[in-house]
């Protein structure tokens, strides 16, 4: 594609497909985390207690199972056609998650929500490709990653305040407005895309990234539940494993690979794809957490948490858009996502710090930090990605991206949730568990007597604090796979997927 050909910086129509886009974003990644505080209420009402995590792990394994499906067959048929099919699919399921009378309907539904979308949000950060320049695609997409990172905080709140103002089922059902209003905007302003060579769908290769992306959301989502050492979790290890060593040669042999196999060699795609992993890792670990350590520690309401991470968000919205900027400006990604990536450590030893007596000011300090390195690595890791790829695999591309990601955010949550659970126990043994107080379980704090509390509350925060320390080597070696990271520099020809773009490590 020459310099000519290459997509517009986006005007009147541009915007509006965007603002589709951003709207679509952030719908499907609020479904990742609204249901969270309500839970209770549904396993209640549902009465399916002993089955209610699966609310949860459903969405999240159908949206990641599903992801390069999503991407390889919008480079075939046309991504604005398949994203308006998975918007139309998710909102359909928004609505059976809602009128559910029973915890199978609700699962039932909540597989076909994730499968939505999984294809709205992949499908949304390939779109970017055809509606921006790859100079400009960093601006972009670092407004989807904050809208990503801010509905992961918003999320549990809506999710709290429609469980006790309204009901838990409009956490689903506010999808319908909302979702409408983006897919009539869609429909109308995203440019049709080009389809590829209409070629047989890579259905073995579909089924068998499909079955490792569900043993790795099991194994993460229900490790810790089921125990790590367990038959069943060692069983769904090592035949994750096995997939894993099938999953090439089954893409070698397929005339239209759901993942092509020069992404397998490219260093490029490899190395982006792990920054992607343990950097959504470390960041779904501190978004997750932290609302729980203020809530428990400092004794603050589910909504006054989002308050007081109001810093971290701002970090994060901030350090979007100026990682975008400076890499639309200066071109130079591997300095941003260094930079990135060395804030988000800086974090997390700060946050190793924290204590039950840290005071507000300086709680609020650490989260600025953290979100400014939050901030700066996820999208400039996708847009990396994206420039390296012809133009006919940008969905696949994103796919592979959004797919580590997801998956690091699984084993993220699941990871610390591990480390904290059993340093609170660790630490909280000897305690009397008179009157309701239960080690394993850190939301009992308040039923221990008013001499034990402060102990119990310490031992809470420092459990956290060590855990912070011991995901932070994942950065680091985030770090190191960066250093060794080379973007793409397009030269001679400038567009999206020039296929003689040369991989060099621009200026520092």
């Amino acid at each position: 594609m020459s310099k000519a050909q290459q997509p517009p910086s986006p005007g009147t129509g541009g915007v509006a497909a965007i603002s589709a886009l951003v709207l679509a974003v952030l719908l499907a990644s609020l479904d990742q985390t609204i249901v969270s505080t309500a839970l209770p209420r549904i396993a209640q009402d549902l009465d399916g207690f002993d089955d209610i995590a699966w609310v949860s792990a459903a969405y999240l394994l159908a949206s990641t199972a599903v992801t390069p499906l999503w991407g390889k067959l919008g480079d075939m048929f046309g991504r604005k056609r398949l994203y308006l099919a998975s918007t139309t699919l998710f909102l359909i399921a928004s609505v059976a998650c809602g009128l559910a009378q029973n915890l199978p309907e609700l699962i039932g539904a909540r597989v076909l929500q994730g499968v939505g979308g999984g294809g709205m949000i992949v499908l949304t950060f390939a779109l970017v490709g055809d509606i921006v320049a790859p100079h400009e695609r960093g601006r972009y997409q670092g407004m989807f990653g904050s809208v990503y990172g801010v509905a992961s905080i918003v999320g549990p709140l809506l999710g709290g305040v429609f469980t006790d103002q309204l009901s838990w089922r409009w956490a689903f059902l506010i999808n319908l407005p909302v979702g409408a209003v983006a897919l009539a905007i869609a429909a109308r302003a995203l440019p049709a895309s080009v389809r590829g060579a209409r070629t047989r769908i890579d259905y073995p290769g579909a089924l068998v990234l499909a079955a490792i992306a569900t043993g790795l959301v099991l194994i993460a989502s229900f490790g810790e539940r089921w125990g790590w050492a367990s038959p069943a979790i060692i069983g769904l290890i090592l035949a994750t494993v096995a997939l894993g060593a099938l999953l090439v040669p089954v893409e070698r042999r397929a005339v239209a690979p759901v993942l092509p196999p020069a992404m397998f060699s490219s260093r490029t795609v490899v190395f982006s794809s792990l920054i992607g992993f343990v950097a959504n890792a470390a960041m779904f670990a501190v978004l997750v957490y932290l609302p729980t350590y203020l809530q428990i520690v400092h004794g603050v309401s589910a909504t006054l948490s989002g308050v007081h991470l109001l810093p971290l968000v701002a970090g994060l919205v901030i350090s979007q858009s100026l990682a975008g900027r400076w890499s639309a400006h200066a071109g130079r990604l591997r300095p941003i996502l260094l930079a990135g990536l060395l804030a988000n450590l800086a974090g997390l030893f700060l946050l190793g710090t924290i204590g039950a007596a840290t005071n507000t000011l300086v709680l609020s300090v650490y989260f600025l930090i953290t979100g400014v390195g939050i901030g700066m690595v996820p999208m400039v890791v996708l847009t990396t990605v994206q420039n390296s790829m012809p133009a006919a695999d940008l969905g696949a591309a994103s796919a592979v991206v959004t797919f580590a990601r997801s998956i690091g955010a699984a084993f993220g949550v699941a990871v610390f949730g591990t480390l904290l659970n059993s340093g609170f126990a660790d630490r909280t043994r000897n305690l009397p568990t008179a009157g309701g107080f239960d080690p394993s379980r850190p939301d009992t704090v308040a039923h221990l007597p008013a001499a034990l509390r402060d102990t119990a509350l310490d031992a809470f925060a420092h459990a956290a604090a060590t855990g912070y320390l011991w995901i932070s080597p994942a950065l680091a070696v985030g770090i190191l796979l960066a250093l060794f990271l080379k973007p793409v520099r397009r030269t001679g020809q400038e567009g999206a997927g020039a296929a003689n773009a040369k991989e060099t490590v621009p200026a520092a």
